[in-house]
């Protein structure tokens, strides 16, 4: 009898923790009624107000996108007009030299009439791509535009803060600056 005496003992033992885990169950469903409970006295955004909700994050993301894509096109313009900028920055003196071999005296005829024909075609081409020479002689000194490296006399046709004189001509694409003209100012 004593070895049913200590199986009964050991049944009991073992049927102790399933009480304790039906406890555990019990303060837990306790748990998630006072949970529950606290989560009611929160307020829940409405459906109205959660559409509205999204439909704001919608149109701050929509503008940031927007803002995005404005940025990014004017970054795409201003490095194209960059990088034709330097393009016609490197072309210029071969332009000048050109123009120079136009002036020197040449005897044959055909010849002479060849390199105005190239040379109006470089100028349609700059043209095409919105460079424009900076009239510099006779026009009021501009620091902008111009780089003074001598100064003249000033005269009738020539008055005092006027160009006098040009050594390298300037060019500009629409607005910007490539190459200022190197001048020669008149001074009192």
């Amino acid at each position: 009898m004593s070895e049913m005496n200590e199986n009964q003992e050991i049944l009991n033992e073992e049927l102790e923790p399933e009480d304790e885990t039906e406890e555990l169950t019990d303060e837990t469903e306790e748990t998630e009624e006072t949970a529950d409970a606290d989560s009611e006295e929160s307020e829940e955004p409405s459906p109205e107000e959660a559409i509205e909700a999204e439909r704001e994050r919608y149109l701050r993301l929509y503008a940031e996108f927007d803002n995005f894509r404005k940025r990014t096109a004017k970054e795409k313009l201003e490095a194209y007009g960059d990088a034709t900028a330097r393009c016609i920055e490197q072309l210029l003196p071969v332009l000048d030299n050109f123009e120079r071999a136009m002036e020197a005296p040449c005897s044959d005829a055909q010849y002479q009439s060849g390199m105005e024909m190239i040379f109006g075609q470089m100028k349609n081409f700059l043209e095409k791509l919105g460079v424009t020479e900076i009239e510099s002689l006779g026009a009021e000194f501009d620091p902008k535009v111009h780089n003074a490296i001598k100064q003249g006399e000033a005269t009738e046709e020539f008055p005092e803060g006027t160009v006098c004189e040009v050594f390298q001509k300037g060019y500009k694409i629409q607005d910007k600056l490539i190459r200022p003209a190197m001048v020669s100012v008149a001074a009192g």
